[in-house]
């Protein structure tokens, strides 16, 4: 069963922006979206470009989903559930997260 690691302060995070953070030996690329009240936590790696690099990836949306483009060949990723847009038989791993008591907490 996964529990809820702690993984920094609220204001750690940047907004509308991502940042990557080591959480139980994996690169978690955390995105947080003030204006929307969201946060969202996907694997860092990107499988096109076989480089962890998505927390450096442009925010936005596609048809009203949280997305995330791939700095390094442009495939875009749903924040909530890791499906790639323009293949979906790639996804990556997306994970619960929660800011509790102004804290971030990532469940994987």
């Amino acid at each position: 069963m996964a529990n809820w690691l702690d993984v920094c302060s609220i204001d750690d995070l940047q907004p509308n922006s991502g940042v990557c953070a080591l959480v139980a030996e994996q690169q978690v690329a955390i995105f947080y979206m003030p204006e929307d009240n969201a946060v969202y936590a996907i694997n860092n790696y990107d499988p096109f470009s076989d480089i962890n690099v998505l927390s450096r990836g442009l925010i936005g949306d596609i048809k009203g989903e949280a997305m995330v483009a791939s700095p390094i060949y442009k495939q875009h990723f749903n924040l909530k559930t890791g499906v790639c847009f323009e293949d979906e038989t790639v996804k990556i791993d997306a994970y619960e997260i929660r800011i509790n008591n102004e804290r971030v907490e990532v469940k994987i």
